[in-house]
């Protein structure tokens, strides 16, 4: 026997959807730069806007992330990149749609010698696209490409990153969740 009263689930889900989206930009910034395997490696985000499909993460050298030779360890350049384009796209999507990182390439172009950025933006058309593609039940795989900058602007390396879209009624993930995005299709139960 629950002590909670019967609607609770309904009341948590209008909390979510009319409270959380003015909290979830600055909580989730502070969220992602106190990730441990962020704060280890050195990673900042320095600006997230899920709805507007943008992220801006920098790492700065230091001696918890040179490599053998002194430059930016590779492994943390991968990681500013890693989670973006996943998170973008499950906020931008809503949860009618499972969202997975399918792959990834680094390609390394310059030693990173100073402070480094990354840009991940993904276009409010790209979402359409991908609604159209995966209207019929199947599998999307869209690939985005990020430039990673030094302080001089000159391109350090390149991650391409591909994702897999599947509308979630046909997909075998069916409970993938996320606590960190905005539940774009939520349905309002009480009416």
């Amino acid at each position: 026997m629950s002590l909670l009263p019967k609607n609770f689930d309904n009341l948590k889900r209008k909390a979510k959807k009319n409270i959380m989206p003015l909290l979830t930009p600055h909580l989730f910034k502070l969220r992602i730069n106190t990730y441990p395997p962020y704060v280890g490696a050195g990673i900042k985000v320095d600006h997230i806007d899920l709805d507007q499909g943008l992220c801006i993460s920098s790492l700065s050298l230091t001696a918890l992330n040179k490599n053998a030779v002194g430059t930016q360890f590779g492994g943390s350049l991968y990681a500013m990149v890693d989670p973006f384009y996943m998170l973008i796209l499950m906020n931008q999507l809503g949860s009618s749609y499972v969202v997975w990182d399918k792959s990834a390439q680094i390609d390394f172009i310059a030693p990173g010698n100073s402070r480094v950025t990354a840009k991940m933006k993904v276009p409010s058309s790209e979402i359409g696209i991908i609604q159209e593609l995966a209207k019929n039940g199947d599998p999307v795989f869209r690939e985005y490409e990020t430039e990673i900058v030094d302080d001089k602007q000159k391109v350090v390396a390149t991650v391409k990153k591909t994702v897999y879209v599947r509308l979630r009624k046909f997909s075998h993930s069916k409970n993938q969740s996320s606590s960190v995005y905005q539940d774009k299709n939520l349905d309002d139960a009480s009416n």
